[in-house]
């Protein structure tokens, strides 16, 4: 291909690129104009069933009943804090422990969480390492690595039992339907 054919091509993908962005951002802001700010029930019907899709659950062979959520989104971490308060939950009943590769640096991904959560240092638990294993290609390396983060409840059984009863109705199921897997 000569030189002038690769360049206007060139050419013409960075455009279409910035354009076909400007198109996803447009469609993205008019979606979060649709839903606007929450109330407080929305933040519990979210909030729960964003719990019941990251959160740990009961098991018929091993129930807990305790309030554990793990993720690896900050933003997602702060929408789960933001439910526990619409929930009534007091953020010193609130346990961290970060959860990540022992190859990368641990000691920034643990001062890392204290902002989006914004818990005391003495809230956070000691880190744990996960084994690195160098045949494994992963591809959550790098500086933005940050691990995920685990947020316990203390004292949540009761919690628990009212979040499966928000993810009963939000999701129009029968009684046994939601605690059983």
């Amino acid at each position: 291909m000569p030189q002038a054919a690769a360049e206007g091509i060139r050419r013409y993908w960075e455009a279409e690129r910035a354009a076909r962005e400007a198109k996803r951002e447009a469609t993205r802001a008019a979606a979060a104009v649709e839903i606007g700010a929450l109330t407080h029930r929305d933040l519990l019907i979210a909030g729960a069933v964003a719990y019941w899709c990251e959160g740990a659950k009961n098991k018929p062979y091993l129930r807990h009943d305790r309030v554990v959520f793990i993720n690896s989104e900050p933003r997602l971490i702060m929408f789960f804090l933001r439910f526990l308060e619409a929930a009534g939950i007091d953020r010193g009943r609130l346990i961290y422990r970060v959860q990540i590769h022992e190859s990368v640096d641990v000691a920034a991904a643990e001062q890392f969480w204290l902002a989006p959560t914004g818990a005391a240092p003495d809230q956070f638990r000691r880190t744990t390492l996960k084994r690195h294993h160098p045949k494994t290609v992963r591809k959550n390396v790098g500086s933005d690595y940050r691990g995920c983060l685990r947020v316990d409840v203390r004292q949540s059984s009761g919690l628990y039992c009212q979040i499966e009863g928000w993810v009963r109705a939000a999701l129009g199921v029968a009684e046994t339907d939601v605690t059983t897997p």
